[in-house]
């Protein structure tokens, strides 16, 4: 039996990434998982298909974390699927690269609908359901490291991240009182899809590395393992704070 058996976990942009990953290391934990996506469903099926062969339980949804009908589709299918829930992963999120001069109101919009207005409400319809129920729970937002630090020419992500950190230190506070916990984690430089391009460029790939104290980029596993810590019972006392998963590049980093 694993920390999370009996648990059910909800994880957003769980089709690829770190998202897949999360949703791959809970259930190998004991959760059952719903796997929420959007866009294309081949990703999603392959999380999926991954914890069903493991010996676990996932259903998948589709639900873009930025429409509200979608939002309470998400927490309702939980709700269906498996009876309740007590985990929530708000890992969708997208980037969008301009210099701030040239960025436009649709490209400001669709970054923080997505990245902090998805999981403001996303948050609020899964605190309902527990509230109602008087049931405790865990709400892990994957956010940045650019919730603290400089990014040039991606300031809206950065506002993003920014707003993401301070939601979670007041939903801390505000739903310490009901036993639901609320925490950030901050990837760095990770492997995955949305860094292609990084990796396929070389001299910008190793000017990087040159700033990360142990060497090398973080895989999505690197992240996974700590939201399964603090969805687990063993961070029962910890709320309010962000870890972050960056292999030391925050205390080592200078703008090239």
């Amino acid at each position: 039996m694993g920390r999370l058996a009996g648990k059910v976990a909800i994880v957003t942009g769980a089709g690829t990434g770190i998202g897949q990953a999360i949703a791959k290391r809970l259930s190998s934990e004991g959760a059952r998982v719903l796997i929420d996506y959007v866009g294309g469903p081949e990703g999603a099926r392959e999380t999926k298909r991954a914890i069903e062969q493991a010996g676990g339980e996932a259903e998948i949804v589709a639900g873009d974390v930025s429409k509200m009908e979608d939002v309470r589709a998400i927490v309702d299918t939980a709700w269906n699927r498996f009876g309740s829930a007590d985990v929530l992963v708000n890992n969708a999120g997208i980037e969008h690269k301009s210099d701030f001069w040239d960025t436009t109101e649709e490209e400001y919009d669709r970054v923080m609908a997505v990245n902090l207005r998805g999981a403001f409400f996303l948050s609020q319809a899964f605190v309902r359901r527990l509230r109602a129920e008087k049931k405790p729970g865990r709400i892990v937002n994957i956010s940045s490291v650019h919730e603290d630090m400089v990014f040039p020419g991606f300031s809206t992500y950065c506002c993003s991240k920014g707003g993401m950190r301070m939601m979670m230190r007041n939903l801390a506070m505000e739903l310490g009182p009901l036993g639901i916990t609320v925490n950030n984690v901050a990837p760095g430089a990770i492997i995955t899809p949305i860094n292609k391009a990084l990796l396929e460029d070389k001299p910008k790939l190793n000017a990087l590395l040159n700033n990360i104290p142990l060497g090398r980029l973080g895989t999505p596993e690197d992240v996974a393992g700590v939201v399964a810590f603090l969805v687990s019972d063993d961070a029962a006392y910890v709320t309010g704070s962000t870890f972050i998963v960056d292999g030391g590049l925050m205390r080592n980093y200078k703008e090239q």
